[in-house]
């Protein structure tokens, strides 16, 4: 970005902005941060701020102070022209506030609004493949297309920031300081447990991702696993890493659709974990009732995904739905347990971990942080950017109560029986060595 020409700085009063800013943080609960100028200029705390905002282009100042939307914000962020130095999850807070602000504007920022007008706008940003696509949403064709955008990422740039089983879900922790290689590790262990895992089970994982869940159940629970995903590169990368621990003779993935999968190979035990929110609420009927033909009778199948709260409405456009995940759809957890139960799977459990994913996701843009010049090697500084902002405002949306976790324990019963026991008791025994008893039987 070139520098602004003293032309169009002529038309900025630098300290009608800083008065427009302290007005419209007047309310604002903790102003703990600094917000710095191109200039240099700068308004707010001064000693040790939680961050600072940099406002490095007008623009940017225009889209905060006049027409704020969470898109717009997030475009201006991920082209330079608006920085944050420090807590990027405290940042996103300042983002809700000004949305939440929106239409009430103060009198010295209508005064300022004519300037701003003149100010330089924004250049329009090519949309993602899954944005500008005319075939209908949801189809396989453009199913594949919008998985590829977000999955096909080089494996390493993953590799930076994910555990090193390479889980891309909540991961599940004991407590607070709980690192993530353990919590993943953990969650795996905790999905075995509530699917009663035994040796020879055979296991379906919908979206099995770069393959940690088929080997952490064939490893030491001894199933015969296949998973399924709709991204090349991670099917790559998962067969190598099968490859490389011998256990091809337990385990296979392949790149396919759920829908294509033909309903004579049942399956004792199915998993889908973070792969949901990629179906769409119109699809569910038909995702529930190709996971029930799937099962066997007596089977257990348990579906973990992000919900959307049932009272929130987001203000203006989303900025994940254009440069995260196109065509992801968040739905409620009634209207999700109202199809899975219209296909005749019965609810048996569903837990909410909200709290673990706002974990699991602030483990991950630490460590995304700390590799931003790897990131940014791997990648690009646009797509390192996207993905800072994008963790940092689910990290948020998570730890609010904006959208939430869901692990969904659903079974096919068996002439009624649903072979559950009575009691949760055995999910929380001594898991890791249970497991790797069954493995030795």
């Amino acid at each position: 970005m070139g520098l602004i020409s003293d032309s169009v700085l002529k038309h900025v009063s630098v300290r009608a902005t800083l008065e427009s800013l302290a007005q419209v943080f007047a309310d604002y609960p903790d102003r703990d941060f600094q917000v710095r100028l191109w200039d240099g200029s700068s308004w707010g705390a001064s000693a040790n701020p939680r961050f600072t905002l940099v406002v490095k282009h007008p623009n940017a100042l225009r889209q905060m102070l006049v027409s704020p939307s969470e898109l717009t914000l997030g475009e201006c962020y991920i082209r330079d022209e608006l920085d944050v130095e420090g807590d990027m999850v405290a940042a996103v807070e300042i983002g809700d506030y000004l949305l939440a602000h929106k239409g009430r504007s103060l009198p010295a920022t209508l005064r300022f609004a004519s300037i701003l007008g003149k100010l330089p706008a924004r250049h329009e940003e090519q949309a993602p493949e899954g944005e500008t696509d005319h075939t209908p949403p949801h189809s396989q064709e453009r199913d594949r297309r919008a998985i590829g955008y977000h999955y096909d990422l080089p494996p390493e740039f993953f590799a930076l920031w994910l555990d090193p089983l390479k889980i891309y879900s909540c991961a599940y922790f004991e407590s607070k300081d709980c690192d993530l290689a353990t919590a993943q590790a953990r969650k795996l262990d905790y999905i075995c447990h509530k699917l009663r895992l035994s040796p020879g089970d055979r296991l379906l994982d919908i979206g099995c991702g770069w393959g940690g869940m088929l080997i952490h159940a064939a490893s030491h629970y001894g199933v015969q696993a296949l998973g399924i995903t709709l991204s090349v590169r991670q099917a790559e990368v998962a067969r190598q890493r099968i490859r490389e621990l011998g256990l091809n003779h337990r385990c296979r993935v392949e790149v396919c659709d759920y829908r294509d999968l033909e309903l004579e190979e049942q399956f004792d035990k199915i998993t889908s974990i973070g792969m949901f929110e990629h179906v769409g609420e119109r699809q569910l009927p038909e995702y529930f009732a190709r996971v029930q033909g799937l099962l066997r009778a007596g089977g257990v199948f348990v579906n973990t995904g992000i919900s959307a709260s049932a009272t929130y409405r987001r203000r203006g456009p989303s900025f994940i739905d254009r440069y995260v995940f196109p065509d992801g759809e968040l739905v409620p957890i009634s209207t999700s347990l109202l199809a899975a139960e219209k296909c005749n799977l019965e609810v048996r459990d569903v837990e909410s971990l909200r709290e673990h994913y706002a974990l699991t996701l602030r483990h991950w843009l630490r460590r995304l942080e700390a590799n931003a010049e790897g990131a940014t090697r791997w990648t690009n500084q646009k797509t390192y950017r996207i993905w800072r902002l994008y963790m940092a405002a689910s990290v948020h949306a998570f730890s609010i109560g904006r959208v939430n976790l869901y692990q969904a324990l659903l079974v096919k019963p068996l002439r009624g029986s649903s072979g559950m026991p009575l009691t949760r008791a055995d999910w929380y025994r001594d898991w890791q060595a249970d497991s790797e008893a069954q493995a030795r039987s």
